[in-house]
């Protein structure tokens, strides 16, 4: 948000806040449950991910895995 260019609309905070909850770790089925959409794919045109956020997560999903073979 400290980067927003246009208009700040209530619009616009739903999707930021979106974004920020799901950058914190909550799940997806939460956020569409605070939105109150019907279908989870309205919330996925919500979130807004930052470029490292896959790469995090595929770190840690590397990490899990190795734990399971004791790696």
């Amino acid at each position: 948000l400290p980067a927003w260019a246009s208009r700040l609309t209530p619009h616009g905070l739903r999707h930021f806040c979106a974004s920020s909850l799901y950058a914190r770790g909550m799940d997806l089925k939460a956020i569409q449950e605070i939105l109150g959409h019907e279908w989870l794919s309205t919330t996925t045109r919500y979130i807004h991910v930052h470029a490292n956020h896959v790469d995090q997560a595929w770190e840690a999903a590397n990490q899990r895995v190795a734990s399971r073979f004791g790696e």
